[in-house]
């Protein structure tokens, strides 16, 4: 990790040998976090609302989406599941990924 920090500090002209040294190191490091300290994915309704404050929407645009204004406060409170329609619309308007969907909760 210095190492890369050390190197990422500079001004690399691509291809050359630090710049390599550097793409190698980020590889091993992405690859070690990614096995030793792995990130759970977001619990679906979480996801809806981050993505939501991301995009600065409100629950009536999260209605436009989903439909009745019903089916989304029945969605956000988890009384209602969410079905394969949804989950297709928020993933091509919020761009939430489908497995971030589909989890079980």
């Amino acid at each position: 990790m210095e190492r890369a920090y050390e190197l990422m500090q500079l001004e690399l002209p691509e291809g050359s040998i630090d710049s390599d040294e550097l793409e190698v190191l980020s590889i091993l490091i992405k690859e070690y976090e990614l096995e030793h300290f792995p990130i759970p994915s977001p619990h679906p309704l979480e996801a809806i609302r981050f993505r939501m404050e991301q995009l600065n929407l409100s629950e009536s645009d999260l209605s436009n989406i989903l439909g009745a204004r019903s089916r989304k406060s029945e969605t956000l409170s988890g009384k209602r599941k969410l079905s394969l329609g949804m989950i297709r619309k928020l993933y091509e308007k919020l761009k939430i990924p489908a497995e971030v969907l589909i989890k079980e909760y």
